[in-house]
């Protein structure tokens, strides 16, 4: 009986860990894949000759081998999760969108916004120098710059600036009436054929939304917002482009995925207008509230010590849209993603990989009466404008981040099971990986020449 044991956990091990090197090698990851080669190999070989061969003590060997393994496994995926204290901060008043650095970066000197803007935060006007000295995003002085790549980031900015005007629209005279439990499950089976990853709904707060404009022809005008429900949209970033960060791929990736979502919330504002009912779209660049929060609200994901939405399958690998509207619809429940919390307070990998040290190694600080890890903004703005690109890097070293595969979402599901589990997996997770990846190669069919 212990040496059919021995046999079987054997060949499930060597198994398991061949597969995970058939999969890292086919998703690119070869430190993994050769590590987990290794092990695989390592593993069929200690089991292999603990059953084959006869020796004093091998029963005693044998058992000690199997109840370490079967021990191993029952402690890290024992559904043991230590409380973490205010797991959804909850916002107690509304941010502007002139503090954003986006809309300090169109701030001209010279320019009476200009002025207006530093005479009322001095303390702002000298760290913002530092990324008015640079040569800026897809600038060609820039240190990643590259001309094919910077023009298609730029082509695909310009498609979504196009997009701007229909973010809002005239309302259908007659009102048709939906039921909202129906329409919801309708939108969100359709968005999600148009190629959403996920969607959800949530009442709009107050603390969604920002107090004032930041950019564009209504910079500084109040934001008034009577829509009573929002639904936030999110699209999936390519991980082989992330992986290159912050090289130029991870810009033509993220903007063509804040297009992608943008296209489809603005097809999903209009559609809901045809109905008969208020609605707009909130796509990048055009803004009245914050997407993070909402998507968060909407059980969406829990944000992420790199201030991103951390999202079950994808982590920050991830743009969003909202749409706001006065359609009555049923809201989702907010998720229990304390796990995350907890699994950014031990990790800190993208702390350690930030190029501009804007993410904070320490804990949750309180801001404004809310708990949140708070990023340097204005050092990792100065790096984007430094690189050109929109860099990324915190994103692709994420363990959260790896592609959507049974391998990986295993590895999710013991993260949000256990405590000991998210130890374990990101020990693991620097073994395969390293505590800094290496940024990728270029993929090859990017070369203009190929």
């Amino acid at each position: 009986m212990v040496d059919f044991l021995l046999l079987v956990t054997g060949l499930s091990g060597f198994i398991i860990l061949f597969y995970t090197a058939l999969i890292s090698y086919t998703e690119k990851e070869f430190r993994a894949a050769r590590i987990s080669l290794f092990l695989s190999t390592a593993w069929l070989i200690l089991f292999l000759l603990t059953f084959w061969f006869n020796f004093p003590g091998k029963e005693t060997v044998s058992f000690l081998i199997l109840g370490g393994v079967f021990l191993g496994f029952i402690v890290i995926v024992l559904p043991i999760n230590h409380p973490v204290k205010e797991p959804f901060p909850t916002p107690v008043e509304k941010h502007d969108e002139r503090d954003v650095m986006f809309s300090r970066n169109e701030l001209q000197p010279g320019t009476s916004r200009y002025d207006e803007y530093y005479n009322k935060n001095p303390e702002r006007k000298s760290l913002d120098g530092k990324f008015r000295e640079k040569p800026g995003l897809l600038s060609s002085g820039s240190l990643m710059y590259h001309s094919v790549m910077f023009a298609a980031a730029e082509a695909t900015f310009e498609t979504i600036e196009a997009l701007k005007p229909w973010v809002n629209g005239p309302v259908a005279e007659a009102k048709i009436p939906v039921n909202p439990p129906e329409i919801s499950n309708y939108m969100k089976r359709w968005i999600k054929k148009q190629g959403a990853h996920s969607v959800g709904i949530t009442g709009l707060k107050n603390y969604h939304l920002y107090s004032h404009k930041g950019r564009g022809d209504l910079y500084g005008k109040e934001i008034k917002n009577t829509h009573s429900y929002a639904i936030a949209l999110t699209v999936e970033m390519d991980h082989e482009m992330i992986q290159t960060a912050p090289k130029a791929p991870v810009t033509m990736e993220s903007s063509q995925q804040y297009l992608t979502s943008g296209t489809l919330a603005v097809q999903l504002a209009a559609f809901i207008r045809r109905l008969g009912y208020s609605a707009r779209a909130h796509i990048d660049g055009n803004y009245e509230l914050i997407c993070p929060l909402v998507a968060r609200d909407a059980g969406l994901g829990e944000i992420g010590r790199m201030g991103l939405l951390m999202t079950p399958l994808l982590g920050p690998r991830i743009r969003i849209a909202v749409v706001t509207t006065d359609m009555p619809l049923p809201t989702d429940q907010r998720k229990d993603y304390s796990s995350v919390i907890d699994f950014c307070n031990r990790c800190k990998k993208c702390a350690d990989a930030c190029p501009s040290a804007s993410i904070p190694h320490a804990g949750r600080t309180k801001e404004k009466g809310v708990s949140r890890w708070k990023i340097n903004s204005e050092s990792c703005f100065t790096y984007w404008s430094t690189i050109g690109t929109d860099c990324g890097r915190c994103i692709s070293v994420c363990p959260y981040a790896h592609p959507n595969s049974p391998m990986h979402n295993v590895i999710r599901w013991g993260i949000g099971n256990s405590t000991l589990f998210r130890r374990f997996a990101l020990w693991m997770d620097d073994l395969f990986y390293g505590r800094k990846p290496k940024a990728s190669p270029i993929p090859f069919w990017l070369n203009p020449d190929c």
